[in-house]
This record gives structure tokens, C-alpha cells and sequence, in this order.
């Protein structure tokens, strides 16, 4: 398709959903993990980003509140303002973190604790798991099943709304959530959609974006802002379950006469369209 055809209006809109995976340092108080995108990426390449990416058809299976701790689809779609299938943006949260950053937010189905990737059989058993889920191969709600799991959705919080600018050539209505990242399991990025991975606390995150050192795009940005007030992940995770359902924020670009795009525009700016 050339310029010349391209419709923005036509372009569709993909659901997704991504985290802020929180831990505390005893120096550096709240830390959050962050991705780069690879440089090859068809959207957002190089950007520092949080794990998620598309809620896809596995996501939405029949059998998901037989696998998931303490929230319905009912419950979840009323978070979310929609009227049913909110319990697959959960689900793609875990299915993303897993693929992405090798961290199962998922516990025993006999047990409270977090599963934890310390013995060697068990760290090669989910090292294989997490290619299969990336592959297709097989879904969360299969993993559960062989693995017998339980996904910790109860403890997997909403945060804000964010939709890509009409204009773009992909657009996404993206869920941002937040979740305390488990003990014994180490994230890494997975060498192919990222290339690169740190823990970093909101402050210097925002700072070193400032400088130019990490690449951000908008929503990222907001959502580390989020987090600064907040001194431990017990504090954010508090604020962010009183939140609701946050009102969509949806960007606007920003062209010259030319119709070239020099930046985005966001609800409150000045050149905002209402």
C-alpha cells in the first residue's frame, strides 16, 4: 500500500495489555523492569518498554476462571468497561511477562507460594515452556493443566488505559497493569523481540529518558510517573487497586504544513483537539 492509499481510519485497533513488574531495593527503593524493543521491530523498534504485547486468541479460551486466582470475567470486563472478555487481558499480562521476560506470575495449585525457578530440572522444564507458549505451541491454560497452576490474577492490578493515535500505521488499545514480581525468578529478555533488560527505579528510568539514554514512548513515560510517588511496591500496588477504571487516554499527533508528524499532543496540552 502506498502513502498515497494508506486510510487511517481503516486502520484496526489490536487489544493488548502490558506490565510494571515491581520489586524493592534496599538502596533504590521501588524498581521496575524494562525491555528495549529490537532495533527491527515493525513498532516502537528500540523503545524501552514494559513486558506485554497483543491479547491473542489463547488468551480468550473457554476454560480461563478455572485457572485464574480470585477474579471472574464478569469482574474483570467491569474493570476494564467492557462487556465481557476482560479476564484475556490477565491472561495475555502472564502469557507476555512469560514469553518476554521468562517470569510466570502463577503459583502451585496446592500451594500459596509463587513458583520459584531455582532447581535445574525445573528452570529447563519452563525454559522449554516459555518457547512452546512464544511458539504456539501450546497456551497458558495447557501449561496449567500439565504444570497444575493457578495464575495470580488477583494480584495483577489495572492502572490506566492508553490507545495509539489515529494516524499510526499499527494501533493498539492498550491495558497497562502493575504486579509485584516473584522471588526466585530472575526476568531476562528473550534475545529476539528484545534485546536488552534492566531493573531501574522510575526516577532514574525518567531521567536517563530525559537525557536520551533510554528511548520512551508517551504511555511509558506516564506510567513511570505513576510509580513515583509510591516508597515500596507495597505502596504502589495499594494506589493502583483503588484506581477503577481509568478513562482511555488517546494521543494525538502533532503535523507541520507539510503533513509531516513532529510530535503528540495529550489531553490538557494546548494543541489538544477535544
Amino acid at each position: 500500500m502506498t502513502t498515497a492509499d494508506f486510510d487511517p481510519v481503516m486502520v484496526p485497533i489490536r487489544p493488548a495489555a502490558t506490565v510494571m513488574l515491581l520489586r524493592d531495593h534496599p538502596l533504590n527503593g521501588v524498581e521496575v523492569f524494562m525491555l528495549q524493543r529490537t532495533l527491527n521491530a515493525a513498532f516502537a523498534k528500540g523503545m524501552y518498554v514494559f513486558p506485554g504485547g497483543r491479547v491473542d486468541a489463547n488468551d480468550a479460551e473457554s476454560t480461563l476462571e478455572a485457572h485464574c486466582d480470585g477474579m471472574t470475567d464478569e469482574e474483570a470486563s467491569a474493570l476494564l468497561g467492557i462487556p465481557h472478555g476482560g479476564l484475556s487481558y490477565w491472561v495475555a499480562v502472564i502469557r507476555e511477562c512469560f514469553e518476554e521476560a521468562g517470569v510466570l506470575l502463577a503459583r502451585p495449585a496446592d500451594g500459596q507460594e509463587l513458583i520459584r525457578f531455582e532447581d535445574e530440572d525445573v528452570i529447563d522444564r519452563f525454559s522449554k515452556a516459555r518457547h512452546q507458549v512464544h511458539e504456539g505451541n501450546t497456551s497458558m491454560m495447557q501449561l496449567c493443566d500439565d504444570e497444575r497452576l493457578r495464575l495470580i490474577t488477583d494480584n495483577i492490578h489495572y492502572v490506566s488505559h492508553w490507545i495509539t493515535p489515529l494516524g499510526e500505521a499499527r494501533r493498539f488499545d492498550t491495558r497497562f497493569f502493575v504486579a509485584r514480581a516473584p522471588e526466585g525468578q530472575e526476568p531476562l529478555h528473550d534475545d529476539s523481540e528484545t534485546i536488552a533488560s534492566l531493573w531501574v527505579s522510575p526516577s532514574d528510568a525518567l531521567e536517563r529518558q530525559r537525557s536520551g539514554d533510554l528511548a520512551m514512548m508517551p504511555p511509558t513515560i506516564r506510567n513511570l510517573e505513576f510509580l513515583l510517588p509510591h516508597a515500596t511496591t507495597d505502596d504502589a500496588l495499594a494506589a493502583a487497586k483503588k484506581i477503577g477504571t481509568p478513562t482511555a487516554i488517546i494521543p494525538q499527533l502533532k503535523v507541520d504544513a507539510e503533513g509531516r508528524v513532529v510530535g503528540i499532543a495529550l489531553p490538557g496540552d494546548t494543541d489538544y483537539k477535544n
